[in-house]
């Protein structure tokens, strides 16, 4: 069965909980988060033996390789015996071809169930995030920068820059493309984005680990910047709620 997180089928209660993993394949890092076991695996995505990256930019560009870095996954026992249901994160702005490709690549690993959470969402919410309030979310990737507004639990607006830390660039190039993102989504969604800002920015993936991008953003958009505790793994982490809430209510999103 394939699904989104708002597309669940109701199961009968005394069904037992389906084992799972939290699946987040990015740029230039693959991870994967297990119930009991947390960040079980964070490996480069790349090919084995070749070196080939399947992914450019938070895109699959090469699906067969994708389903090579995936199949990696399945030397570990444990997500072995627990990949019969996946939370994978995606990016706010991803096309078919994308989705088409992920969930094929994910099919390596032989799941009942596929669920995607866009990947700020899922960054909010591993860092402990209160998104029923509205909150701006910057996830700085390896080669992909998406910014967000989360408000009542979903995502009300998004942009993406194709720049990432991963880039030779300056930070200051990389700050001032999330600045243009919040002044468009500034003019998009209007006073839930100045609720955001007087409340504060969430910043997660790698780019957190960076304090001049911290310093330069907060500067730049006159409010302040929280990184998230280890917010490379954010993603992968908020992902796996994701997964223990469903088997907690599986017949709800």
């Amino acid at each position: 069965m394939r699904a989104s997180l708002g597309s669940l089928r109701r199961s009968t209660p005394s069904r037992p909980a389906p084992a799972g993993v939290a699946i987040d394949l990015g740029s230039a890092r693959t991870r994967a988060w297990t119930p009991g076991h947390g960040l079980l695996v964070d490996v480069p995505t790349m090919r084995p033996v070749t070196g080939q990256r399947p992914v450019h930019r938070g895109r699959i560009v090469d699906g067969s390789a994708a389903a090579d870095v995936v199949g990696q996954l399945l030397e570990s026992p444990i997500i072995a015996r627990q990949c019969r249901t996946i939370v994978a994160t995606i990016p706010v702005i991803s096309d078919e071809i994308h989705r088409r490709r992920l969930l094929a690549a994910l099919d390596v690993l032989g799941p009942d169930t596929v669920l995607t959470i866009d990947t700020v969402k899922a960054a909010a919410l591993g860092a402990g995030a209160d998104i029923t309030e509205p909150l701006l979310v910057v996830d700085i990737g390896a080669q992909l920068t998406e910014v967000a507004l989360l408000a009542d639990g979903r995502t009300r607006g998004a942009r993406c820059t194709q720049l990432g830390v991963r880039d030779p660039v300056a930070s200051t190039q990389l700050v001032q493309e999330i600045v243009e993102s919040t002044l468009q989504l500034m003019g998009a969604c209007g006073p839930q984005m100045v609720d955001a800002l007087d409340r504060h920015v969430l910043l997660t993936g790698g780019g957190a680990l960076r304090p001049e991008i911290t310093d330069q953003l907060a500067t730049q958009l006159g409010a302040t910047v929280q990184p998230a505790p280890a917010p490379h793994a954010a993603a992968v982490r908020g992902a796996g709620l994701i997964l223990q809430a469903t088997h907690r209510h599986p017949g709800t999103s």
